[in-house]
Parts: structure tokens; C-alpha cells; sequence
């Protein structure tokens, strides 16, 4: 049974949290925070959390990346840290991911892959391509649609030139959709699809969740 759970996402300026126990309380707030996350973030998660207390929380979703390195590295590693001192599992979810979920109403009513893409360093560009298909929850459950995602090509960088053959030769019909500067909004997306794997009695311990800085690229 669901007590509480929180989500974080930092990988990039804005700051994005997102609370609920998924019958009748479900808050997010975003902040602005750029160079300031390191300094900021901790005042902001217990002000946040506010007035539930940490031993309330179930579980806790991360934007494990691709992102920011350092804002990506900093909500993971808070993330790790809070999760191993409650002994809570910890949900470590792709940023392009939860972009794409927070996106999924505005794309063709038919079923229809979606290819997100993010601008990576040195023109090249972070990428992946998801199956969406939202699922009526339970009586019980109080989101209007869950996510049920699965991944066609994963968290990936590429070069421009490398992504669009890979679009090209895509043999299914796609919409594809670019980020936005800040996703500190996604925090919401970040806890549904945490949720959602969470009613699949998936438990990942903390030591699993790890970011994605995608340096490694595919020419």
C-alpha cells in the first residue's frame, strides 16, 4: 500500500519535485535554480515535503539523464542517498522518457511511436524512440491514464547525420518531438511512470540507479 512518494529532476536549470500517495493528494513545484541546484536543493526538498515527514514516502522516482552532467549527477546521487537511509526502492527513469509521457496526449490520438530528441555537447544530440500506450488504471487508483512504456531504441547519443538515417529507415509510423530548456515540469511524468512500475511489484534497490551522461556516442 502506497504511503508516499517523491520525485526529483535535475538534469537541467529548473528544478522539478513532485509528491503524492495516488488516492487523494498529488502536488509538483518547479524553481529556476540554474548554478544554485547544489546549494539549493536539499532546502527545497524538506520545505517541499512539507508536512509529511520522510519515513511517509514508499518510494522515490530520479531523472537518472540525459540532462545536465552536473545537475544530473547531483538528483541522482541525492536520490541514492535518501533512498539507502530509508531503505525505499528507488525508481531511476530515463529524462527523455518522462518527456515523452508528459507529451503523450499532444500526439496523434492513434497508436504512433515517438522519437524524442535533446541537443547533446558538440552538436551532437541525445535521442531514444517509445511505444506509448496509456492504460486505464484501477477503481482505485486516481490518475486518469498510467503509462505503459516500452522502449524501441534506447537513450542514446548520436551524431545529426546518424539520427536521421536512424529515422529514416524507422519502418513504423513515428512523431518525433524535441525537449524543452526546462523540464523540471516532467517531475510529474517522472512519478506516474515510477508508479506505474511500482503496481508491477518492481522494488529496484538504490544501488542500481544510475545516471545516464551519455558520452559515448554513435557515428
Amino acid at each position: 500500500m502506497i504511503r508516499y512518494a517523491i520525485a526529483l529532476h535535475t538534469t537541467s536549470p529548473e528544478l522539478g519535485l513532485a509528491l503524492s500517495n495516488f488516492e487523494h493528494e498529488f502536488r509538483s513545484q518547479t524553481w529556476d535554480l540554474g548554478r544554485a541546484l547544489s546549494t539549493h536543493l536539499h532546502y527545497h526538498l524538506n520545505e517541499f515535503l512539507h508536512p509529511q515527514q520522510w519515513s511517509d514516502l514508499s518510494f522515490i522516482a530520479v531523472a537518472r539523464g540525459p540532462g545536465s552532467f552536473t545537475g544530473t549527477r547531483i538528483g541522482v546521487v541525492a536520490a541514492r542517498t535518501l533512498a539507502q537511509q530509508l531503505d525505499i526502492p528507488l525508481f531511476a527513469i530515463s529524462t527523455l522518457e518522462a518527456f515523452a509521457w508528459s507529451k503523450q496526449r499532444q500526439v496523434a490520438s492513434e497508436p504512433i511511436d515517438i522519437a524524442v530528441e535533446m541537443p547533446a555537447q558538440r552538436g551532437e544530440i541525445f535521442a531514444a524512440i517509445y511505444s506509448i500506450q496509456p492504460t486505464q488504471p484501477k477503481e482505485s487508483e486516481k490518475l486518469a491514464v498510467l503509462p505503459n512504456v516500452t522502449v524501441l531504441f534506447p537513450d542514446t547519443t548520436l551524431t545529426p547525420d546518424r539520427w536521421q538515417a536512424v529515422l529514416k529507415e524507422w519502418n513504423r509510423p513515428y512523431q518525433l518531438i524535441t525537449t524543452e530548456a526546462n523540464l523540471g515540469s516532467s517531475a510529474t511524468s517522472l512519478l506516474e511512470l515510477a508508479y506505474a512500475q511500482w503496481q508491477q511489484e518492481k522494488r529496484p534497490h538504490w544501488a542500481d540507479a544510475l545516471p545516464f551522461y551519455g558520452q559515448s556516442s554513435v557515428t
